[in-house]
């Protein structure tokens, strides 16, 4: 898939899965936050992490079957929404630009 932005196996990976989660957040947290205001943003991102490395797995020929591929992707799913929450930093507040002290 030559000229694809993201692959299966960028996916798999925690760049391309955090830069996907963060994509998908913040697209739907508004939604979300309508649907069901309970959920914080930090266990929605979980969610969709989740999700994300799981289905990238599954396309890459894991065995679905197996119940360490879904043990696996849950415990990468924290680091993945970790990653994708300092995206969001750095998004908000971009390194070397000034604060305004109030």
């Amino acid at each position: 898939m030559e000229g694809q932005l993201f692959t299966w196996e960028s996916l798999s990976a925690i760049g391309g899965a955090s830069l996907l989660t963060f994509f998908v957040v913040q697209y739907t947290k508004g939604l979300v936050d309508r649907i069901a205001s309970w959920l914080p943003t930090d266990v929605y991102a979980v969610g969709v992490s989740f999700l994300i490395l799981l289905l990238a797995q599954i396309a890459k020929g894991a065995d679905s079957a197996d119940w360490r591929l879904y043990v696996l992707s849950f415990a990468n799913a924290f680091l993945v929404a970790s990653a994708a929450a300092q995206l969001h930093n750095k998004v908000i507040n971009p390194p070397g630009a000034k604060r305004n002290k109030s």
